[in-house]
């Protein structure tokens, strides 16, 4: 009897033939995943804000509210295209952004390495507490006619008025964040023999940096908020101006409008904070979404 032996088939290479059937399922499945997640995190943020507008806009409509003083959010939506159209929205966008962007980055220039230094040097500190507290404790809107008598009401007043306003939130949350810092990464450092100024800029500050960027954010609110109000004394630009304005022509809905660029361009200068903050801080461990 003859035996016959064949040949095994030689086994196929991982780019050869159709990939499993399972994988395909297995992708849609994970797509429709992600998918669901989105959806249901955007209706999650997105519900509170269709409600206040939905209550808007029907508020004065079922004359639950004066439409005089109250317009519904169409006709206000309707002011914003107009004088979006017009370009009255974008000059007196770009007078307050000017303004409050020269105060708030010099603040952060300022505030941020003198943060550093009140918060590491304790002589320093013990100097410098007294007029700390003195000033943290001082409304800014409370020294606008201080800055004007000594300024002028031209540009220079608003933009020290923001500097002010956005200087103590960085530069107490820098003392703070600094005094915070881990004490054992400090002590691991110095038994490397770092440098005071070495110490300083590849331990603390990278530690420090959230809430340093905690108070930058807060500053950035305050930036257009403090502006707005000066903005509404002896300014010819800036959506203070356009608010106030409108107040006084009675024209309601354009009134409301500048009202919510103020809001868009808060939200917006706060996200991009935000994105900056995960930029420079990328090395933290982030919680599971």
């Amino acid at each position: 009897m003859t035996v016959v032996l064949e040949k095994p088939a030689p086994a196929r290479s991982g780019s050869e033939g159709p990939p499993p059937q399972g994988d395909t399922p297995a992708r849609g499945v994970r797509a429709l995943r992600v998918l669901g997640r989105l959806s249901r995190l955007a209706f999650t943020r997105s519900v509170a804000v269709v409600a206040l507008l939905a209550l808007w806009e029907l508020a004065p409509r079922l004359e639950l509210a004066d439409r005089t003083f109250l317009p519904p959010f169409t006709e206000v939506a309707a002011a914003w295209w107009e004088l979006a159209l017009d370009g009255r929205l974008w000059e007196n966008t770009e007078a307050s952004l000017v303004r409050s962007g020269l105060g708030f980055g010099l603040a952060v220039l300022g505030a941020v390495p003198l943060g550093l230094l009140i918060g590491w040097y304790r002589p320093l500190a013990d100097l410098l507490n007294p007029l700390l507290e003195l000033f943290r404790n001082t409304a800014a809107l409370a020294l606008l006619p201080v800055f004007i008598l000594l300024l002028g009401i031209g540009e220079t007043s608003k933009v020290a008025i923001v500097l002010f306003a956005c200087t103590w939130p960085i530069l107490l949350n820098t003392v703070s964040a600094v005094r915070t810092v881990d004490p054992t990464l400090i002590r691991l450092a110095r038994s490397m023999d770092l440098s005071a100024p070495r110490l300083l800029q590849k331990v603390v500050l990278p530690a420090a940096l959230p809430t340093v960027f905690t108070g930058i954010r807060l500053a950035g609110g305050t930036a257009i908020l403090v502006l707005v109000a000066a903005e509404m004394v002896g300014a010819k630009a800036g959506l203070g101006f356009l608010i106030n304005s409108s107040q006084y022509n009675f024209a309601i809905p354009q009134m409301y409008a500048g009202i919510l660029t103020i809001s868009a361009l808060g939200l917006l200068l706060n996200q991009l904070l935000l994105w900056a903050e995960r930029r420079l801080t990328s090395w933290r461990p982030r919680p599971p979404a």
